[in-house]
Parts: C-alpha cells; structure tokens; sequence
C-alpha cells in the first residue's frame, strides 16, 4: 500500500518473475540473475521477444497520449505496472494533461518499492500505489489509495497492458475484466494488451513451457479468445489489432508495422 517500505527479505530472488523479466527485455537494470538467465532462453527460442516488448510498450505510450488529448481521459488505473521505465503511463498522461490522476497496481514488492521512488505526479496532477493482486477485483476496486486518487463517478482508463496473459482460464480472466470494468463510469475506457500465439511451429509451445517450467504461469490466447475481453464496450479504431498497428505514429511507422508480425493483441474500447 501507499508508504509500505519492503524489506529485501520480501523480494524473492530465488525464481524468476515475469516483471524483472520484462525489465529485461526493455534493457532496464532491475533484474537478477535468475530473470537473466530465464529471460536468455525465451530469448533463445523466439528472437522477437526483445521487438515484441518494446511494440507492448510503444502502444501504452500511444494509447495513453491518445486517451488524454483524443478522448478527454483525466484518470488512469493501471494494474500489472511493472517496473519502472521512462516515460511510464503517469508521465506520458501528465505530459498531455498535468492535471491527470493515476493509480498503479502491482503484486510484487520490487515493482511496489520501485515505483515509489521513480513514480512522481506533477504538482497539478495525482500517482498512487497500491500492492494489489489482479485476481481479487474486489479489493483493488475497494483500496483507500484508489478512492482517495480517483473519482469513480468520472470516466477512467482500465490499462491492463500484458498482463491478463497471465491468468489461466480456470481464474475466470474474462470476469476479473469484467468485475473491474463494472464500477467504472460510462466513457471510461479499457486499454488492453495480450500474448497472442505465435503462427510459426512450435514457438508458442517453447515460450510457454519455459515461463511455466520456472513457476510463471503463461497463456497465450488466439484473437478470437481476445476479443471476448471487449465484450460490451465500443472498440476505437483500428480495432484489436497487433500493436504496432494501433495508430502507429507515422505513415512510415505504419508501412514498417503492416512488414511485420509480432504476435500480441491490443485493442481500446469505450465502455458505453
């Protein structure tokens, strides 16, 4: 919670996490041997795991700006935030809006104890954050720091951005987004990414037996399993589409994305 101060004690290093992981994979420093080493071998057998992260972290950055300048978004729930790396969700919100509010969510105690000395608001605006675990909406809907940041009754963005991958059918993924979504606003928004499976034989399989081999369970999903997760709420164009396809930034950027595949979903709706 907001202020908690965790002991490195707390922090387990002795398996890797999919955070750290991911740190890696943008070429951030807060990561331990265990993350390196397991990151090295998805890296092994798919090549594109490095592009791929870097296009997750791109359409967050594109959304955001999107939903603060295009659709008028002054408040943001980000849940499975990750370690920090500039320009994280508050900073490209803020640059839009100073006056934006932003609560981060995360489960694990290195993401928490980092964030809160890296994730600073500007003075206009408002970040909180919270340790809180996406499998209990309940709680994360009901957390002080949630309440005292943002305003339920206004619109807010849900950004679940490469996380939901993470949770296996027998968790009930499509409930927790729409046990999150519920209390929201009409015109508040769901940003949303997810591991796709990748067409080329075999990669998928390696990729996940890997993550699950170290104790991370991991699933990706086809596009028809990802589209259920916008049941309900008004798709913004393009679509759910790869993310280097959603408004891409240039004319240039999009010739260069329609070249590639990199196998991950990522859509934004507009709850109605």
């Amino acid at each position: 919670m907001t202020g908690h101060r965790f002991r490195a004690d707390e922090i387990d290093t002795s398996k890797p996490h999919s955070a750290r992981m991911y740190d890696y994979f943008l070429g951030g420093k807060t990561h331990y041997a265990v993350d390196t080493q397991a990151a090295e071998q998805v890296e092994a057998v798919w090549p594109d795991v490095k592009p791929w992260t870097r296009a997750n972290r791109s359409f967050m950055h594109r959304a955001t700006r999107w939903l603060a300048a295009e659709a008028g978004i002054r408040q943001f729930l980000d849940i499975g935030t990750g370690i920090p790396t500039e320009p994280n969700l508050h900073q490209v919100a803020q640059s839009v809006a100073p006056e934006a509010r932003v609560v981060y969510a995360d489960n694990d105690p290195i993401v928490l104890a980092y964030a809160q000395a890296l994730l600073l608001s500007t003075p206009e605006g408002r970040t909180a954050y919270m340790h809180a675990d996406i499998t209990e909406p309940e709680v994360v809907l009901a957390a002080e720091e949630l309440h005292s940041t943002l305003d339920l009754t206004q619109p807010v963005a849900l950004s679940l951005n490469a996380v939901m991958h993470f949770i296996a059918n027998e968790q009930q993924p499509y409930d927790i987004v729409r046990r999150l979504l519920e209390p929201l606003a009409p015109g508040s928004y769901l940003v949303l990414s997810h591991g796709a499976l990748d067409a080329r034989p075999g990669v998928s399989d390696a990729v996940t037996n890997l993550y699950r081999s170290s104790g991370i369970h991991v699933q990706g999903r086809t596009y028809e399993e990802v589209l259920p997760f916008f049941d309900g709420l008004e798709l913004v164009e393009p679509g759910v589409v790869m993310p280097h396809r959603w408004k891409p930034e240039s004319e240039r950027a999009r010739a260069e994305a329609e070249a590639k595949d990199l196998w991950i979903y990522a859509g934004v709706a507009r709850k109605p």
